[in-house]
């Protein structure tokens, strides 16, 4: 019988946004892995996953989740998760891999499968969709993400503040993610292209920290890396004016 590797997406924290396939997916799996900066810490994965298994099901696997300027240490710690991964593929069958938000975006998943596919021949490879920080922000700020023709881009500001502008000045809702470090730029980048007003910031959803506030409210001061920010299009069509 063939290994199995499933990637599942947790959410943004709160653990009442898991799905009841990932909760079944977890549970199934005979190892439970989270990706964690050191292995004296507790991840916002490992948090939620903790209320659905056991913590000796539990395996926190080190990855150089924040690292951006040093590559060769990035890669190195890719290839040691995916050592540790597929050993325990070999060692146990079935592995499911816990990602906040959703596995196919912007996940460390994604880097881990590659690996493991070449580390064990034949493994299977699925993933079970999760709640994206989009979603849940859109939902506790009553910010409407798309209506009719409009188009949805997602940014992440770690790829810098001119694509975020670009971004801004076209069409639709722009989702900046991971901006918290850039805010300054993010608020001037809103302010620039009209967009300030309407748009919102949420950090730590579903946790008791969480903060959601207008995108008018930030002054320049750095916020939490894992910021999500929503700026929707101009809306003066009234009712059904976007279809």
């Amino acid at each position: 019988m063939n290994s199995r590797l499933t990637g599942v997406g947790v959410g943004p924290g709160d653990p009442e946004l898991v799905t009841v396939k990932g909760v079944n997916a977890l549970r199934a799996a005979e190892v439970v892995v989270v990706p964690v900066m050191d292995t004296g810490e507790r991840g916002r994965a490992e948090a939620t996953v903790l209320h659905y298994v056991p913590a000796e099901k539990v395996v926190r696997v080190v990855f150089a989740l924040n690292e951006r300027t040093d590559r060769k240490r990035r890669v190195a710690a890719w290839d040691a998760a995916g050592e540790r991964v597929a050993g325990l593929l070999r060692e146990r069958g079935s592995v499911a891999f816990a990602t906040i938000g959703d596995p196919n975006v912007y996940s460390t998943f994604t880097y881990l499968a590659q690996t493991v596919g070449e580390l064990v021949p034949g493994v299977v490879v699925e993933t079970v969709p999760g709640i994206t920080a989009m979603q849940d922000l859109a939902a506790r700020s009553g910010a409407v993400l798309t209506e009719g023709t409009e188009p949805l881009t997602l940014v992440p500001v770690t790829a810098g503040s001119a694509v975020l502008k670009e971004a801004l000045a076209g069409p639709g809702t722009v989702v900046a993610y991971k901006f918290g470090r850039r805010a300054g730029e993010v608020a001037e980048a809103l302010r620039e292209t009209g967009r300030l007003d309407d748009a919102v910031w949420g950090s730590a959803l579903g946790l008791p920290e969480e903060s959601v506030r207008s995108a008018a409210e930030m002054d320049g001061t750095p916020l939490p890396y894992l910021s999500t920010l929503i700026a929707p299009p101009r809306r003066a069509d009234g009712r059904g004016g976007k279809l």
